[in-house]
C-alpha cells in the first residue's frame, strides 16, 4: 500500500511538471501572474476591494487560458496529497477521499471524527468540533486542494496542532495570522501538550482562505 501510495505520487507530480515545462509561459500566463501579483500586493499594503478585485481577474485570466498550466498544477498537488497522507497517517487506518468540488459541513449534530484526508480542486469546509466524538486520544486531519474555504472551530477541551499554507489567501489561527502571498501558520494551542485528546490539522490550498477559532 505505502509503495503503490509513493509511486502513484511520483507518476503524478513528474506528470505535472512534464505538462509546465512544455506549455510554461505564454502572453497570458505573464499578464495573470502579473496581476496577481499587483492584487497580492495591494492587499498586503491596504487591504481593500481594489486588491481583491485585481487578484480574482489574474486567476480567472489565468485559468481561462492556460488549461495545461491548470491541469499541471493540479496534477502535482494530487501527487503531494498522496505523499502527505502517508507522511501524516503512520497506519492505514485512515479515511482518504478526492473530488473535484467538496462541500464538507459538520456543525449541526454530533458527528465521529477519525484520521482523514481530503484533496478538492475546490472546497467548502466547516467543521465544529465543540460537537465531535472522537474515539482516540490523537487524530490527524489532511486537507489540500486548489482552491479552498476552511472554517474550523474547536472548543478548549481539545488540544490543536495547527500546520496551515496557502500561496495566496488569507489564514489565522489562534492569534496567529498570515494575508497575501506564499503563507504559512504553524501554531498549538495553548493547552495542546496536556490535553487528553488531540488533533492535529495539516492544510494546504493554492488559494485559500483558512480560519481557525477557539471557543
Amino acid at each position: 500500500m505505502e509503495n503503490r501510495n509513493r509511486n502513484t505520487a511520483i507518476v503524478l507530480i513528474v506528470a505535472g511538471l512534464f505538462i509546465l515545462i512544455q506549455h510554461y509561459f505564454s502572453f497570458f500566463t505573464i499578464a495573470a501572474l502579473s496581476f496577481i501579483a499587483l492584487g497580492v500586493y495591494k492587499i498586503r499594503s491596504s487591504p481593500d476591494k481594489i486588491g481583491y478585485g485585481i487578484l480574482i481577474v489574474g486567476i480567472i485570466v489565468l485559468f481561462s487560458g492556460n488549461f495545461a498550466f491548470i491541469l499541471s498544477i493540479v496534477l502535482i498537488s494530487l501527487g503531494l496529497f498522496y505523499m502527505k497522507s502517508k507522511q501524516a497517517h503512520r497506519d492505514d487506518s485512515f479515511t482518504q477521499k478526492h473530488s473535484l468540488l467538496e462541500s464538507f459541513k459538520r456543525d449541526k449534530e454530533p458527528w465521529e471524527l477519525k484520521n482523514m484526508s481530503m484533496w478538492n480542486v475546490v472546497g467548502e469546509i466547516y467543521m465544529d468540533m465543540s460537537l465531535v466524538i472522537l474515539d482516540q486520544k490523537e487524530t490527524t486531519i489532511v486537507v489540500q486542494g486548489g482552491l479552498g474555504d476552511v472554517d474550523i472551530i474547536v472548543p478548549e477541551f481539545i488540544g490543536v496542532s495547527v500546520n496551515a499554507s496557502a500561496l495566496v489567501g488569507q489564514i489565522k489561527a489562534g492569534s496567529e495570522k498570515e494575508t497575501g502571498l506564499v503563507n504559512k501558520v504553524v501554531w498549538q494551542s495553548p493547552n495542546y501538550e496536556t490535553c487528553d485528546q488531540k488533533v492535529k490539522i495539516l492544510i494546504s490550498y493554492l488559494v485559500g482562505d483558512i480560519d481557525i477559532k477557539l471557543v
